[in-house]
């Protein structure tokens, strides 16, 4: 049986491209007018100029909208997360990140408790990304949504605190792929290598 459902798969792949073309174009959007005392190096940005910048980040925005609302219908309709990605429960969640932090975490055919909250929560931030970025695209025109964040530079630093935030679920989900190398081949393949 697969450990992943071709859904699945091509929806994470297409997410991370999303996200990783979002993240570095938004860098560069950052940079033009920054929230904070320091600016992304070119190098990790993506765009090349303020408007090649916003061209890539509405491409990659509405990529990872389609796409990730494809797989959140797809994971409730057919009771996928209801299946891999809940309970959450804290006593799990502390025991596993334990277990990372001593690589010995275990991986099996579902996700680890760590994964689980930060799936969830990742599906959180980008809900929140998405909304708070809507606000900033059309501020007048989304006027109540602006207002919700509590204005337009409030909102610029939500959506800061959003990405950021995804950026942390990368590098942890990268540092769990390190630990349980074979989860790179099921999310990929669609089950890990058979163990010896």
């Amino acid at each position: 049986m697969s450990r992943h459902p071709v859904i699945v798969r091509i929806t994470h792949w297409l997410n991370a491209v999303a996200m990783i073309c979002l993240i570095m174009s938004g860098w560069l959007i950052y940079d033009a007018s920054p929230l904070f005392g320091f600016s992304f190096p070119r190098w990790a940005t993506l765009g090349g100029w303020l408007g090649g910048a916003i061209a890539w980040h509405f491409a990659a925005m509405w990529l990872l909208v389609v796409n990730g609302g494809i797989y959140l219908l797809w994971g409730a309709v057919t009771g996928h997360f209801a299946r891999r990605l809940f309970p959450i429960r804290a006593g799990d969640v502390w025991r596993d990140f334990r277990d990372a932090l001593h690589l010995r975490l275990v991986h099996d055919d579902g996700y680890n408790s760590v994964q689980r909250l930060f799936y969830v929560g990742t599906i959180g931030l980008g809900v929140l990304a998405f909304a708070s970025g809507l606000s900033l695209w059309k501020p007048v025109q989304l006027h109540a949504l602006t207002a919700a964040f509590g204005g337009y530079e409030t909102a610029r630093r939500v959506h800061f605190a959003a990405m950021s935030g995804i950026v942390l679920f990368l590098l942890v989900h990268l540092a769990l792929v390190a630990i349980v190398p074979q989860t790179l081949l099921a999310i990929t393949y669609g089950r890990a290598a058979a163990k010896r």
